[in-house]
Order: structure tokens, then C-alpha cells, then sequence
């Protein structure tokens, strides 16, 4: 056992003065870490031509997050065994050894495995980076601070692809991976000069059984989410046996934590409300962002004819309105409750996502972004509070374990979204073509990319009638993924009933049962 106190105390006592500088590396870690999420989109046909492997360009996205997501659980336990710094150097220095690696790679399986290592380094940022918020400001400033951080991602999902476009264009796509570097090393110089905690060590026994079991039946389940209905069949035989795989290797692993001296997910955060509502929330606010960062875009371009540029600023509206709710979600929280606050912020996310519904194939780009812009101050007024309720129901020496298994929820949350959303899309695109108009039969071959075809649509009148239906069928796409991202904020909403209204200290004995 570990216990570690913080350079400064969570009620705001002694070392502000270094906060400041520590909240700026922090947010340029998790840039870097959400930028590597992005960037590498629009540098895909540069990296094709350069190192070939067109058929498996998709997995270095995948693993990615794979690698990222399911990590992140044993980086929060670390980081209470042996504090917050080491696992965040760490996580810096496998991420920027990752990048040096997917510069210099040479084929496109290399670049799949140091992609892997980099969501290994990844996964330890996000996680430290909130938990290291929670140890050094009050309950009252943590929802402004983490809004800020959470807005990094929205921000790196508009600049990343057209940094990558930048970088592959003018200069190398392997620039990507190298500009980590010089950014990376402030950042650590920064959090090495500027963050200090006193670690007081004791002798504990690391659950490795448990962390590999945990690993590895995460590691199949969101393989399986993720590649499923893309590189098999949702039903074939592959895909069963990786989830009837991912099932047992869980199940062994719940019947080890139970013997464990010091388990890398106890138990007992699953007998606690506050812990489990918090999860739930965090699963479907993963879902929720994912589900609207990947169809936003494809509507505002190939429905409402947009450029990539005016489409990323529509995204934009909702990291606009996330830090703007979460640095009033403090001061209202601390009047109404955690519980209370989430509540509201799910129906004003609800809501937003009803006007995403409710936009036709007709609507103006400034109506998609105010809808974005309303989810973003739902998002505002749930996330933050929720994540600080679990923060503040532990102790110093558990907050690393509860952040991580909340930035984990959120992480897979994202995976099934990724899986789902795409499933639902799919499907009504494949319905659509397989059934066109009468005077369009034959004209539209199999695979078609309607994205391109919607582009090209002008000139000929066949070449406009067939863009005109590609339009509507994304249209028909992004439609139902917005219906789906409703039901979505509703049954976020529902889960916060779980939580108590009152969101109190988990008593130690309990805890440590």
C-alpha cells in the first residue's frame, strides 16, 4: 500500500502558484494524445503510397484505441500504488518513444505496432492528467479546470485532420509523429519542475494475473465491437468465439479479484451507487461524443454541401460549450448537488440532440452547429460534475482508481458507439443502394463512396440525379444516427438516477473491503 499527498491540497491550500503551469502541461499532454486520435486521418493516402498496405490502414486507428482504452484501469490502480508522476512520465515516454518508432516506420505493419505502443503511452495521460486536476483544486474549481482539459479533444478534433493534410502536403506525413516530440518534452519538463508529490511507500503485492486477465478480456471485446460487421461478419464464427473468449477471460477475472490482497478493479467500486452511476454516465457520454463526432462532419459535407473546414467548426460548437457549462457547473453543483446538476445537464443534452433529429436535408450549418452547441452545455453540466462526485466519495490513495474506471467507461463507451453508430449507418446506406430509383438502376456500382459521389455531383444530369440520391441516403444515414444518439442521452439521463442525491465519503473499512 501507497499513500501520496498532493503538492497541493484539495482545499486549495499552499503551491497555487505552480498550478497554473502544471494545468497548461496537462493540457498539452492530453492535446498531443487526442491530436494522435485525429491527425492521421487525412495523411492515410500518404502513408498508403509511401509504405503501402492500403487493406490495413484501418487498423491503425483501431489499435489506437484498443490499446489506449484498456490500459487506462491499470494506470489508475498504479498511480495510487506508486503516485501520480511516475505513471505520468511514463505514459509520456512510451507515447513519445511511439511516435519517434511510427516515423521512422518502414512498412505498414511496423506502423500498426508502433501505433499500439503509442495508445500503451495514451492510455496513461488522460487518466493522470484528471486525477492530477482532482488532487490539486478544489471541489468548487475541478468541473471549470476539467472542462477545460475535456475541451482539447473537441479543439484536436478540428485541427487534427488539417494538421495532418499540412503535414503531408508541404512537408512528410512522418512529421505527424515527430512534432510529439519537441511539445512532449515541454510538457514533461514542465510537470518535472512544476509538480510535486510526497509518496510514502509501503510494501504491496501488484496483481498481475488480474491485470493481464483484465487486459486481454477487454482487449477482445472492444476488438470485437470494433472490427465487427468491418472485417467479419457481426455473426460469424470469429466473431463469436472473440466474445465468448472476452467473456471467460472477464469472468476469471472477476473470481481472481475477489482473492486478490490489492486488485487492480476492486470489487466494492461496483457495490457503491455514486461509483456505478458515475460509470453508466461516463459509457454513454462516450457514446454520445463518438456518435456525433463521426456523423456531423458526414452530414454538414454530404448532405448540406459544406467544406471540411466549415464542418469542423460546426463539431467545434460542442468544445465551445463544454468549458463554458463546466465552469459554472461548480457553482451550481455546490448549491443543488452532483446529482442534480448531471440531471440537468442530460436534458439540456437531450435536447440538443433532439434538434440534431429534427435537421432536414435543407437545414442551414449554423442550425447543426447551435444543436452541437446545446450538447456541448449538457455535456458541460454532466460530465464534470459526475467525475468529480466520484473524486470526492474517496480518499487521496483511491482517486487514481476511480478517475481511471471512469476514463475507462468513457473509452469503451466510445468503442461501442464506434460499433453501433457504424452498424446503423451502414445498414442504411446498404438498404438504400440495394434499392434505388427505377432510372437509376445500373448506375450506382457496388461499393460505391457516396461521399465522393455527392463531390462530383455536377455536370451531366446523371451525374447530378445519382449525387442527389447519394445525399439523401446519407441524409436517411446521419438521420437515424441521430435518432439513435437520442435514445442514447435518454438512457444517460435514467442511469443518474442511480446515484444517490447526496454523494458522500465512502467510509475506508467499506472501501477497503
Amino acid at each position: 500500500m501507497t499513500t501520496t499527498k498532493p503538492p497541493a491540497a484539495s482545499d486549495g491550500v499552499g503551491f497555487r502558484s505552480e498550478r497554473g503551469p502544471v494545468l497548461a502541461a496537462l493540457m498539452l499532454c492530453t492535446g498531443l494524445v487526442a491530436l494522435d486520435s485525429t491527425i492521421i486521418a487525412t495523411a492515410v493516402p500518404s502513408i498508403v503510397s509511401d509504405v503501402g498496405g492500403f487493406s490495413q490502414f484501418p487498423w491503425l486507428f483501431s489499435i489506437y484505441l484498443l490499446t489506449q482504452a484498456v490500459t487506462v484501469p491499470l494506470y489508475g490502480k498504479f498511480a495510487d500504488v506508486i503516485g501520480r508522476r511516475p505513471v505520468m512520465f511514463f505514459g509520456i515516454a512510451v507515447f513519445l518513444l511511439g511516435s519517434v518508432l511510427c516515423g521512422i516506420a518502414w512498412s505498414m505493419p511496423a506502423l500498426i505496432v508502433f501505433r499500439a505502443l503509442q495508445g500503451i503511452g495514451a492510455g496513461a495521460v488522460q487518466p493522470m492528467a484528471m486525477t492530477m486536476v482532482g488532487d490539486l483544486y478544489t471541489v468548487e474549481e475541478r468541473a471549470r479546470v476539467q472542462g477545460y482539459i475535456a475541451s482539447v479533444w473537441g479543439i484536436a478534433s478540428v485541427i487534427g485532420p488539417a494538421l495532418g493534410g499540412v503535414f503531408s502536403q508541404y512537408l512528410s506525413w512522418r512529421w505527424i509523429f515527430f512534432v510529439n516530440l519537441p511539445l512532449g518534452a515541454v510538457a514533461a519538463w514542465t510537470l518535472a519542475r512544476q509538480f510535486k508529490e510526497r509518496v510514502t511507500r509501503r510494501s504491496h503485492r501488484i496483481d498481475y494475473t488480474g491485470a493481464m486477465l483484465l487486459t486481454a478480456g477487454c482487449s477482445l471485446a472492444i476488438l470485437g465491437l470494433l472490427e465487427g460487421g468491418i472485417a467479419w461478419e457481426w455473426g460469424s464464427v470469429r466473431s463469436v468465439l472473440i466474445f465468448a473468449a472476452s467473456f471467460v477471460m472477464l469472468v476469471a477475472f472477476v473470481a481472481v479479484e475477489r482473492r486478490a490482497a490489492e486488485p487492480i478493479l476492486p470489487l466494492w467500486m461496483f457495490r457503491h451507487r455514486s461509483l456505478n452511476g458515475a460509470s453508466l454516465s461516463a459509457l454513454c457520454v462516450g457514446a454520445l461524443l463518438m456518435g456525433l463526432s463521426s456523423y456531423v462532419p458526414t452530414y454538414a459535407e454530404g448532405v448540406l454541401g459544406t467544406g471540411a473546414v466549415v464542418a469542423g467548426f460546426a463539431l467545434a460548437a460542442i468544445s465551445m460549450g463544454w468549458p463554458i457549462a463546466a465552469s459554472q457547473a461548480g457553482r451550481l453543483y455546490l448549491r443543488i448537488g452532483f446529482r442534480s446538476t448531471a440531471l440537468i445537464g442530460s436534458t439540456v443534452s437531450i435536447a440538443g440532440t433532439v434538434l440534431c433529429a429534427l435537421l432536414d436535408e435543407h437545414a442551414h450549418v449554423w442550425e447543426l452547429a447551435g444543436a452541437c452547441f446545446v450538447v456541448g452545455v449538457g455535456l458541460g453540466l454532466t460530465a464534470s460534475p459526475v467525475l468529480v462526485a466520484v473524486q470526492s466519495a474517496v480518499g487521496w490513495d483511491r482517486r487514481g482508481l476511480v478517475t481511471g474506471a471512469n476514463m475507462f467507461s468513457r473509452s469503451l463507451g466510445s468503442a461501442v458507439g464506434v460499433a453501433v453508430f457504424g452498424a446503423i449507418a451502414n445498414a442504411t446506406l446498404s438498404d438504400r443502394f440495394a434499392h434505388p430509383p427505377k432510372e437509376l438502376a445500373g448506375r450506382l456500382p457496388d461499393g460505391v463512396d457516396a461521399t465522393s459521389l455527392v463531390s462530383a455531383g455536377h455536370g451531366t444530369p446523371e451525374r447530378s440525379a445519382v449525387a442527389a440520391f447519394v445525399r439523401t441516403a446519407l441524409y436517411d444515414a446521419a438521420h437515424h444516427v441521430f435518432l439513435a444518439v437520442v435514445a442514447v442521452a435518454v438512457v444517460g439521463l435514467a442511469v443518474l438516477l442511480l446515484m444517490p442525491r447526496r454523494t458522500g465519503r465512502l467510509e475506508p473499512d467499506t472501501a477497503a473491503s
